[in-house]
């Protein structure tokens, strides 16, 4: 296969999921800091604070690498029963679980906090 047919044929497979998740909501720049704190702060007592593993397994990208996109933010959202992943679905929505789990595929951003 050439490498303009190699193109071509990821662009056909690859495009309509990129365009699902470009056309899926992000929440707003507030939001967006509000959840980056809540998975360094609450996933990171579990996870770790470098979310690098401690009682719950790494959420580093390496590690999710893998992992279907899906199944991560049904796992945010719904936890596992039987374990202590608890449900998150009471602090926030499924567009934010799929948000959190992009965003630990990608590498977690960094907390920022605000200097006093």
């Amino acid at each position: 296969m050439t490498v303009r047919a190699a193109a071509v044929l990821s662009a056909l497979l690859l495009g309509p999921v990129l365009a699902f998740a470009q056309s899926e909501p992000s929440p707003d720049a507030s939001r967006s800091r509000e959840l980056v704190r809540m998975v360094r702060q609450d996933c990171g007592s579990c996870h770790g604070m470098r979310l690098t593993g401690g009682l719950g397994p790494a959420l580093t990208r390496e590690a999710l690498a893998d992992f279907p996109l899906d199944s991560l933010a049904a796992v945010i959202f719904h936890g596992r029963p039987g374990t202590p992943m608890p449900p998150w679905k009471a602090m926030l929505s499924e567009p934010e679980a799929r948000w959190i789990a992009v965003r630990l595929q990608q590498g977690f951003p960094e907390e920022v906090v605000k200097a006093p």
